[in-house]
């Protein structure tokens, strides 16, 4: 069956970054925003807990958003309405001035477009341990809206998290496509390439290549941004029609 959807990870990928670099600068500011209306050591350590809760969740009648809320309360001790005014501000005023921690290019913008010449349907894959404010900033830094997209998962929405194959499965559920009609497009090989196991095709980005070795999974195609931007234009490799 050939290609008809294109889901594109961001981080790493539309959105040129690394991503543990990013997330322990992020921490960082966390804890600078928090000062010392909570302990901040705590505070970073619950909300690195309840992101690995999300990770490892079996629960899929429950959101995202519902896993890490209910770890971080009952594990902190701490009262939703207690903390998350002070993480809907961080959201709003500090996470927006963090651009500076990637690298956008022109890139992301060409291959969407291309993708959109060709006729594909596209939509963010990304790892949906985000709250959607956070999300949709990073695709503001590449200079884009969720509305140019089909669909973009955020944790609000989502019941699972990469490298969970039933991610992928939600997508495809959400936009009423098979998996074998999907490409999956991302720079990491286990997070991103485990797609191939729902018999996604996978085009592996090497800019900003991340592998941790085990497992390895089914690259159907790798390359540059540049070489994807090809790729896509030209309608070749796993985006033949």
């Amino acid at each position: 069956m050939t290609v008809s959807t294109i889901l594109f990870d961001l981080d790493g990928t539309l959105l040129e970054m690394k991503t543990d670099p990013f997330v322990k600068d992020y921490l960082k500011e966390v804890g600078r925003h928090v000062g010392d209306q909570f302990d901040t050591q705590k505070m970073l350590t619950m909300i690195w807990e309840a992101t690995k809760a999300m990770i490892v969740n079996q629960e899929p009648e429950k959101t995202n958003e519902q896993v890490f809320i209910e770890y971080f309360t009952t594990h902190s001790g701490w009262k939703r309405e207690e903390v998350w005014p002070l993480f809907d501000s961080f959201y709003r005023d500090v996470f927006p001035t963090l651009s500076h921690l990637t690298y956008p290019s022109p890139w992301a913008k060409k291959i969407v477009e291309a993708a959109k010449q060709q006729g594909f349907r596209i939509a963010v894959a990304t790892n949906p341990v985000f709250p959607r404010d956070a999300i949709y900033h990073r695709l503001a830094w590449i200079g884009m809206t969720a509305d140019e997209f089909e669909l973009v998962t955020v944790y609000e929405d989502m019941h699972s998290t990469k490298p969970n194959p039933s991610y992928f499965a939600e997508i495809c559920e959400k936009l009423g496509v098979e998996p074998t009609e999907c490409a999956m497009v991302g720079n990491h090989m286990q997070e991103d390439m485990v797609a191939s196991k729902l018999g996604m095709k996978t085009f592996l980005v090497t800019n900003w290549l991340e592998d941790r070795g085990e497992p390895q999974y089914p690259v159907d195609q790798r390359g540059s941004l540049e070489e994807l931007h090809q790729a896509i234009s030209a309608g070749t490799g796993v985006f033949a029609r």
